[in-house]
């Protein structure tokens, strides 16, 4: 009887290898570049690797393979997108709007939230919350900007003592109180300040498991997934991971019930009308009006605070090493700054932000260079061509948007800082998908504008009043696959302070 078992079992794995090589999907996949891979399995143990060896695989695949590879494992088939041309394909269409591996590991923290979720619920939580970022919520913003770029400039004068400054851990405490007192509404008091720490590092810890996870594709099923280790310590960072967010909600509901914010119905320019409102206090409304509940608004909370603050303290934290190691880069922004300000020590304007046309253009190199998600992606619902083959419908579609950013087809020298390349003239003839911070089509990212602020803020302040010295190389700068752009080791940067 055993025996008998055992050659079922052994004909059935047969026929699901023949059926994984030879259905109409299989015969297209065949037909791609890419590893080669093992009988079922495919290259599923060609991904298990550690974060930045994974990461560096993944720049493996395009030197060998080029613009589109293909990698499989089971019944898990996806490929690998190196091109503009590709990239505009997917992200351009609502076709393949719908996300799905990795993306949905972050479920247990997200939710259904914008990040995740699809179809008619993605379309109306968007339509929901584009309002909490328009124009005049920004312009209200540049105050809690300027405030806390004071509080951040007040830390770095304390670091001019020092030999070297690890950035990031400066860095993350001001872009999380920003998030927090501009769109939460909150004003990260002492309660909430405990909390900090145990939420940052639960960020880190997250970004560790899911990155494992898909790097192991028998757990992508959550029965096999929740019997792991790695299940254990997910579960306990969320959890810290959802008191942060919850008592930042909390705060907002009894500020709100002391009567302090202006009703949706008054005349004021921003706050006294309903698609004018602060994010928090757009969904507390939508609430009142039964269009979401309370795990909706948690959802949204835990998305925009991971990608309000997260992303941007990874992009500042490159930005500053770069900076610091581009002397001739440098002086032009401060020249720029002296043009604007001269020796005031005045907050910049939004005319200010509109006049710094040099810092804008070092950022944008920046995120070419450090793009803070640099790989996205999609699930095909449907079959599509991409770099002339034929890729058949269920299969996910990996944008890698650090290695499009450094085409040497559309960025000479692609490794070389210059923020020339994105001057008017330099970009016109750009393949529009060549550049794709914060992704592009349907699906873009919801507070570019409000990230791009926060930076122009932050940069000119700084480079305003101190000096950076290098201290981290940045070509021995190591990255890791994470949940955004990590690296490997801790950056450290010099500050002296300028003579006014």
């Amino acid at each position: 009887m055993f025996s008998f078992v055992l050659i079922v079992l052994f004909i059935s794995v047969i026929i699901f290898g023949l059926y994984i090589r030879y259905s109409h999907a299989g015969r297209l996949m065949a037909k791609i570049p890419g590893p080669k891979g093992f009988f079922i399995i495919g290259n599923t143990l060609a991904i298990v690797r550690e974060r930045d060896d994974l990461f560096n695989y993944g720049r493996e695949l395009y030197a060998k393979y080029g613009k589109l590879s293909k990698i499989t494992g089971f019944h898990i088939r996806g490929v690998n997108v190196y091109s503009p041309e590709d990239a505009e394909t997917i992200l351009s269409s609502p076709r393949y709007n719908e996300k799905q591996i990795p993306y949905i590991f972050l479920e247990p923290w997200l939710g259904d939230g914008l990040l995740i979720s699809k179809g008619e619920k993605w379309h109306d939580r968007r339509k929901m919350l584009t309002p909490a970022f328009h124009f005049n919520i920004l312009k209200k913003f540049t105050k809690v900007f300027c405030e806390e770029t004071e509080e951040f400039l007040n830390l770095v004068k304390e670091e001019t003592k020092k030999d070297k400054t690890e950035i990031m851990p400066l860095i993350m405490k001001s872009t999380i109180r920003i998030m927090c007192e501009t769109s939460m509404g909150t004003s990260m008091d002492e309660d909430i300040h405990t909390v900090l720490k145990k939420y940052l590092k639960a960020i880190h810890v997250l970004g560790e498991c899911v990155v494992y996870r898909f790097s192991r594709s028998w757990f992508y099923t959550n029965f096999t997934f929740f019997l792991s280790k790695v299940a254990g310590i997910q579960r306990r960072a969320v959890k810290d991971l959802h008191i942060f967010t919850k008592q930042i909600i909390q705060e907002r509901r009894r500020y709100r019930k002391q009567g302090k914010i202006v009703d949706i119905n008054d005349d004021d320019e921003v706050y006294g009308k309903k698609s004018r409102m602060a994010m928090l206090d757009l969904l507390l409304e939508q609430e009142k009006l039964g269009n979401i509940d309370e795990d909706g608004i948690r959802e949204e909370v835990d998305t925009f605070m991971f990608e309000g603050h997260d992303t941007t303290s990874m992009l500042l934290t490159f930005m500053i090493m770069r900076i610091a190691n581009e002397q001739h880069v440098q002086d032009l922004i401060y020249e720029e700054m002296q043009r604007i300000f001269g020796d005031s020590r005045r907050s910049p304007t939004m005319e200010d932000f509109s006049e710094m046309k040099y810092l804008e253009c070092c950022i944008k190199e920046a995120l070419r260079l450090y793009p803070s998600v640099p790989f996205m992606s999609r699930i095909l619902n449907e079959e599509v061509t991409l770099s002339g083959y034929k890729v058949p419908e269920g299969t996910q579609c990996n944008i890698h948007v650090f290695d499009i950013h450094r085409l040497e087809e559309y960025y000479p020298e692609p490794e070389k800082f210059v923020p020339e390349r994105f001057l008017a003239e330099n970009k016109s003839t750009r393949h529009p998908f060549a550049y794709i911070p914060f992704s592009a089509g349907p699906r873009n990212c919801i507070g570019q504008r409000f990230a791009m602020l926060e930076i122009k803020t932050m940069m000119s302040g700084l480079i305003r009043r101190f000096h950076l010295q290098p201290v981290t190389k940045h070509e021995d700068v190591a990255f890791l696959s994470d949940l955004v752009l990590r690296p490997k080791y801790p950056i450290y940067v010099r500050f002296r302070e300028r003579k006014m």
